[in-house]
C-alpha cells in the first residue's frame, strides 16, 4: 500500500468524502467536523546488499471530532481491519482547539 492508497481508503470511508488529507488541510479550507489527516511519521525499511529491499512507512491517521465520536471510530477501525492493516490508538482532548484527537498509528510497506 502506498500513502495515495491510503488517502483513497481514507476517503471512501463513509462520510469522509473529501474531509481527508495528507497532514493538514490548507489555512481557512478545514471542513466542518469530523474530518482526517494522515503523515508518515518515519520509515523502518528493510536493507541488505546496500539496498533498500523494503520500504516500510510510519504513518499516523489523525481523527479530529467536536465529541468523542465511537460511530465514525468504529468505521476508520473496520476499514483498517477489512484492509489487514493493523492498528494501536490514542486519544487526546485538544482543548485550545475545543475537539477531541484520536491518533491510528499504523505501518504500510511496499
Amino acid at each position: 500500500m502506498t500513502l495515495g492508497n491510503l488517502f483513497t481508503m481514507l476517503n471512501g470511508i463513509t462520510g469522509f468524502k473529501d474531509k481527508v488529507a495528507y497532514r493538514a488541510f490548507k489555512v481557512g479550507s478545514a471542513p466542518a467536523l469530523p474530518f482526517i489527516c494522515y503523515m508518515e511519521t518515519d520509515t523502518t525499511n528493510f536493507f541488505a546488499d546496500n539496498k533498500v529491499y523494503r520500504v516500510i512507512q510510519e504513518v499516523d491517521i489523525e481523527f479530529y471530532s467536536k465529541t468523542k465520536d465511537t460511530a465514525s471510530e468504529a468505521l476508520i477501525e473496520t476499514t483498517l481491519a477489512t484492509n489487514n492493516i493493523p492498528w494501536n490508538k490514542t486519544e487526546e482532548y485538544l482543548s485550545d482547539e475545543n475537539m477531541y484527537e484520536v491518533i491510528y498509528s499504523i505501518t504500510i510497506d511496499y
